[in-house]
């Protein structure tokens, strides 16, 4: 394993206090108020972030309400061209974004790379603006009658994001918004704050208008103000299923368009005739890839009868092997996870575990890692023989802690993947391909994978879960993201002869 490689401090996003990012600028508002930016491999403070007041709020949203008006009746040329050199900063310093969210998340450079290439499918996507955002035209409706429908920005928009992808989350939003006319509020976690900075920033370098993308730092007091804001037309939030269910009832009930997508409990179903090293390999990227924090980790993997036994060994020997170091290091294959607070709440959901009965086959509660003691450190945890009456089975726990549930039969397996709460993702590994197609047509999850273990579908396909993984009727990205970032206007228009016309009270009839 190589020497760690120190992140220096860029654009002011990894050291020092990170600003809020408005008209074109970092602004500091007049808030005083701000939290720490940890390093989670060392446990340091490496930076401050600004949290915004409400006033802050306040003239951030009215900075995006100004930008609208004239970003709005911007032609689709010129919002392409933007989105077009908006993708060649992206791809030319995708290495310097991975950099700054390995630094301030914890998540190795590979993935973080990862993140940044989907986070640019979306902006390719959004390139095609013009094709996406064709309307609907029939001509003589009625006698000289014509009707056409034709999508408009709905205005300003606001993205509440989560900590886990600092960078890839905000581009399933804010280019697809922006491409569409809207102007955009960006709030990113206070946690790792400075990629959402970098996008600011270089958006800007691409030739975007000041004040059509603003960043705002803040806690919940941030959230409030701008979800409750006149200015703000639609809202959309990533993150744990209690605060997107307040989102999405507090931003309804202010008149505004919601997308709030909630926590998960992604289930991996194994049949007998699977390839189980395969599946193997699957659980553990899945399961431990970015130290567990992503809403489409595989968390459960359902065994059936008589694979288990196997398949916890397989598991279990590809996890001793694993190397957790700081993710700026090569060959390192986990990282640390984003806050101290929270590796205590994951080692927390552990010891319930074995509280409840459940077999801790590997604890990694206590790992040590070398020349980084106070990192926010906590290894590959696996629990079998869990069951559905224990919480580890039934709560989002967000770190590095796989359960193996055993079942006897596939329409087990599925009965029990349907009894969560939550419908993002889910998994099947099988050789059959019978079974692989009445599973996608039986299982109730808005993501479906077939020996894929992490179905996170294209940027020109949507994402986003049922149940309790989805408040809103619409999801991200992809041609449901171009719908909810717009409205449909229907016009009907008659040119008829001045010698016909004249009064006529009766309701419009087609003839």
């Amino acid at each position: 394993m190589s020497p760690v490689a120190e992140t220096p401090g860029i654009d002011g996003v990894t050291t020092g206090v990170l600003e809020h990012w408005v008209n074109g600028a970092s602004w500091s508002g007049e808030s005083t108020r701000t939290s720490p930016v940890f390093d989670p491999a060392t446990g340091d403070i490496a930076a401050q972030v600004r949290l915004a007041s409400e006033s802050d709020c306040d003239a951030i949203a009215e900075s995006s309400f100004e930008a609208f008006r004239s970003w709005r009746a911007s032609s689709v040329a010129t919002r392409t061209r933007v989105m077009f050199a908006y993708r060649e900063i992206l791809s030319e310093r995708r290495e310097t974004l991975a950099a700054v969210i390995t630094a301030q998340h914890g998540k190795v450079l590979s993935d973080a790379l990862g993140e940044v290439g989907r986070g640019i499918e979306v902006v390719e996507f959004a390139c095609g603006v013009g094709e996406l955002l064709k309307g609907t035209y029939n001509e003589q409706v009625s006698t000289d009658v014509d009707v056409w429908t034709v999508r408009q920005p709905v205005g300003p928009a606001l993205g509440i994001t989560p900590f886990n992808f600092p960078a890839m989350v905000p581009l399933w939003m804010l280019p697809v918004a922006i491409a569409c006319g809207n102007t955009f509020i960006l709030k990113p976690s206070e946690r790792d704050p400075g990629a959402a900075v970098l996008l600011a920033q270089w958006f800007t370098e691409a030739g975007l208008p000041d004040g059509v993308l603003n960043v705002a730092h803040g806690d919940a007091d941030a959230v409030n103000a701008l979800i409750g804001h006149d200015r703000i037309r639609a809202v959309s939030f990533v993150g744990s299923t209690p605060i997107a269910r307040h989102v999405a009832t507090s931003a309804t009930g202010s008149g505004k368009r919601v997308q709030a997508l909630g926590g998960a409990k992604n289930h991996m179903i194994v049949l007998p005739d699977a390839d189980l090293e395969a599946a193997a390999d699957a659980a553990i990227s899945a399961g431990y890839g970015s130290a567990g924090e992503r809403c489409m980790a595989i968390s459960v993997v359902v065994a059936v009868d008589p694979v288990g036994d196997e398949l916890v060994a397989k598991i279990v020997e590809r996890a001793k092997v694993l190397t957790i170091a700081d993710g700026r290091s090569d060959g390192v294959d986990m990282g640390p996870l984003v806050t101290s607070v929270h590796r205590d709440r994951v080692r927390g959901y552990v010891d319930l575990g074995v509280e409840e009965g459940a077999t801790l086959v590997l604890d990694g509660r206590n790992i040590v890692v070398e020349d980084r003691p106070d990192g926010f450190w906590m290894g590959p945890c696996l629990f079998d023989n869990v069951t559905t009456g224990m919480r580890i089975w039934s709560e989002e726990i967000f770190g590095p802690v796989l359960c193996v549930v055993r079942v006897a039969t596939y329409d087990e397996a599925v009965a029990l993947v349907d009894e969560s709460d939550f419908g993002n993702g889910v998994a099947l590994f099988t050789r059959d391909g019978g079974a692989a197609r009445r599973f996608q047509q039986d299982i109730e999850a808005g993501m479906v994978g077939i020996n894929v273990p992490i179905p996170v579908p294209v940027a020109y396909h949507s994402f986003g879960g049922w149940g309790d993984s989805l408040f809103g009727d619409t999801k991200a990205h992809g041609s449901e993201g171009v719908n909810f970032y717009t409205r449909a206007k229907t016009v009907t228009a008659r040119w008829a002869d001045p010698a016909t016309r004249g009064p006529d009270l009766g309701f419009p009839r087609n003839t």
